[in-house]
């Protein structure tokens, strides 16, 4: 069986607000008696990429003692994500293939700079095209920006632009598990070229369902969540966590 914690949308701002609920995420997985095969963070680490935001997002991660893999989003800088995390120069797509306990983890860089939304380049879905060709076991796709509607018009208007060209890729490749997204912070399960889509609870703040406000539709008091992901044999389980 293999193990994700997914955390994504912590917002570290330099705030204490952000740093604490980030700090409760990992507490939480330290202090469990056992440990996951790797932690996912899918974007929106930093609230405006600065190198002082990552340089407190990596003292706060610091305590995990397992893989840590990160994908920016759109609130994310992407030369000093690269720098700050990936020890990497360079100003394009910071895709990244990792293998973890067996299974394939391609995290690509949904990011457009200036823009909200997202989209994969085409050097990106050339990369992910031929990462997918290479290995035969089970595969996890991971961006920021989800591929699918969620039902909520707002964000809807704000996910993967032009997602097409992803679902050609993924139909090519039947190793493909699971796509693993953020931005909606909200917890949600979908599907997407046949193939399930999981998206984290945000860390910083949650996004309310359409028929849950009137007006404010974040809520910075909810609890912080994250999702555990396990995957046996060809069935990808998701449960999800509110820590208070």
């Amino acid at each position: 069986m293999i193990t994700f914690a997914h955390l994504s949308d912590l917002h570290v701002d330099g705030g204490a607000r952000t740093e604490e609920r980030a700090a409760r995420v990992v507490a939480h997985l330290v202090g469990s008696p056992g440990r996951v095969d790797a932690v996912l963070v899918t974007g929106d680490l930093t609230e405006r990429g600065r190198p002082e935001e990552y340089a407190t997002l990596s003292r706060v991660l610091a305590p995990l003692d397992v893989p840590v893999l990160f994908c920016p989003g759109n609130h994310d800088e992407r030369g000093a994500f690269r720098s700050a995390l990936l020890g990497l120069d360079g100003s394009g797509p910071a895709n990244q293939a990792h293998e973890v306990a067996g299974a394939s983890v391609l995290l690509c860089d949904s990011v457009v700079p200036g823009e909200a939304g997202g989209a994969l380049a085409p050097e990106t879905l050339a990369w992910l095209d031929d990462r997918l060709a290479d290995g035969a076991g089970p595969a996890f796709i991971a961006l920021h920006h989800p591929p699918t509607p969620l039902g909520i018009p707002e964000l809807d208007r704000l996910r993967l632009r032009e997602p097409e060209g992803l679902a050609e890729v993924v139909r090519r490749h039947p190793r493909v598990a699971g796509i693993l997204c953020g931005h909606a912070h909200t917890a949600a399960a979908s599907t997407f070229a046949s193939v399930p889509v999981r998206v984290a609870p945000g860390v910083a703040s949650t996004i309310l369902l359409p028929w849950e406000h009137e007006g404010q539709e974040t809520s910075f008091d909810a609890p912080v969540g994250l999702a555990f992901h396990l995957y046996r044999g060809t069935v990808l389980t998701t449960h999800f966590r509110a820590l208070t």
